[in-house]
């Protein structure tokens, strides 16, 4: 294995092959280039570790490689050699950004070391990058999986913030991805390194969530046998994420008013506060505007955390999304069960979309992905692999099958008088008819103003239905 690739540039054609030779029997892949315009072209090309450059060559100097190397290759270090050695020259490079600077005859031993210690300077910036990189395919926006306009209008929006500190509150129904979104935009902060802690509001008990968030003293209360920091002291110069603040008691809501607006924190059994540096973002599904009107949630504290409100929509709102999320899971649970050769059929796919309104949101999703990956028998899964209430689905499905003219149709039309077919079928009632289209009735209103059929149409039925049972 070869300990890493140099590119040695020299207008001295002896001295640049025996610098070479050197290098090679130390195990480096060498390269070539005699001027610095050959050795740039080269490098945008070629993943070197290191440049190893004469300072004054025919055609633009060592010195002016170095700073065009920055711009186009800032990924790697660059030594400079040179016969005319002086201070200035030595600042001038070090300043320009290189790595070092040797002066001829080079020493092979201060060249051996210095070249080790630049590769493996290079090899462990790039292993950061590449951290990131999968840090961010992990926990960033990517991972949001949608297409939908109202999910799209929400990231929009989140990630003209990430990189700011203000604070933020999600809000959103149960499995809308709430804690997917916090991580995306602690990923994308310039907090990326600092840790990203987690506090469930709803899963501690009282007793001890204040403890457990701001910490507490030895002998603070009984089983307290030494001093603890709490996750807002343990998330410095990171983010806390308090999920499901919704929960919060009222008391405590004090507290963490004084957390997001002085960055103060006070331990339980401590009379003095303590300053921490953190990132708050909260989240619930709970109404908190409500709690404010009745009285169960601070308002102070609201507009506190709403200072940047982003609002998840449900699954139902974008149903569109709804394939995505299934290939995204089904390629992700296909993996994880080793079943690589399972295939979803069209049919069974089309079920995911036929009608249910998943009330457990993207979470239910992935669990009926999982439930049919781990059911299913042979290459492919079938309908009787997927929930219960999907199955139903299918003989919906069948129930309205249509022959398809040859002549075409209007989608429009076709959804115009299935619309009619079901304010018929409900005598009117509007709220029957959308339970019967698995629609709301505010959907259901809309796409009736859109056909241009007329609430008093429906009314005009009802009328007509009360009449003629008088009769």
């Amino acid at each position: 294995m070869k300990r890493g690739r140099i590119l040695v540039v020299d207008d001295d054609e002896s001295l640049r092959r025996v610098t070479s030779l050197q290098l090679q029997n130390w195990g480096y892949e060498v390269s070539e280039a005699g001027d610095g315009q050959i050795a740039l072209d080269m490098a945008r090309e070629a993943d070197f570790d290191v440049v190893l450059s004469d300072l004054v060559m025919s055609g633009f100097s060592g010195l002016e490689l170095l700073q065009r190397l920055r711009v186009a290759q800032p990924g790697i270090a660059v030594v400079i050699c040179t016969a005319f050695a002086t201070v200035e020259n030595a600042v001038t490079a070090m300043k320009a950004g290189a790595w070092d600077y040797l002066t001829k005859p080079i020493h092979p031993e201060e060249l051996q070391l210095i070249l080790a210690r630049a590769v493996e300077h290079i090899r462990l910036r790039r292993e950061v990058v590449s951290l990131r990189t999968v840090i961010n395919q992990k926990y960033g926006f990517e991972s949001i999986i949608g297409q939908s306009r109202v999910l799209l209008d929400v990231l929009e929006t989140a990630i003209r913030i990430a990189a700011t500190n203000v604070t933020v509150l999600i809000d959103g129904e149960t499995g809308t991805g709430k804690e997917l979104l916090a991580r995306a935009l602690h990923a994308n902060s310039l907090r990326l390194a600092g840790p990203f802690l987690t506090i469930n509001c709803a899963a501690i008990p009282r007793e001890l969530l204040e403890s457990e968030i701001f910490g507490h003293t030895r002998g603070a209360f009984t089983g307290a046998v030494a001093n603890k920091a709490g996750k807002a002291e343990l998330a410095e110069g990171g983010t806390l994420f308090l999920d499901e603040i919704g929960e919060l008691p009222f008391d405590m809501q004090a507290k963490i008013l004084r957390l997001v607006q002085q960055g103060e924190i006070e331990k339980v059994g401590s009379g003095k506060p303590t300053q921490v540096d953190v990132r708050i973002i909260a989240a619930t599904n709970r109404n908190l505007e409500s709690m404010v009107e009745n009285g169960t949630f601070r308002e102070d504290l609201y507009y506190r955390l709403a200072i940047i409100p982003l609002r998840l929509p449900p699954l139902r709102q974008r149903q569109e999304d709804i394939p995505l999320l299934v290939d995204h899971f089904f390629a992700k649970l296909r993996e994880r069960h080793r079943k690589l050769e399972l295939e979803m059929p069209e049919e069974v796919l089309r079920l995911f979309t036929a009608g249910h309104a998943w009330p457990g949101n993207i979470r239910e999703v992935e669990n009926a992905v999982e439930r049919a990956v781990v059911l299913a028998q042979g290459t492919a899964i079938a309908v009787r692999d997927l929930p219960e209430v999907l199955q139903k689905q299918r003989s919906t499905m069948e129930s309205v099958r249509l022959s398809f003219p040859p002549q075409g149709v209007s989608l429009d039309d076709v959804e115009k008088e299935l619309i009619r077919c079901a304010l018929e079928s409900a005598r009117g009632n509007q709220s029957q008819a959308a339970r019967l289209l698995k629609v709301t009735r505010k959907a259901l209103l809309w796409r009736m103003e859109r056909h241009g059929i007329e609430a008093t149409q429906s009314r005009l039925m009802k009328r007509k239905d009360a009449e003629a049972k008088s009769k």
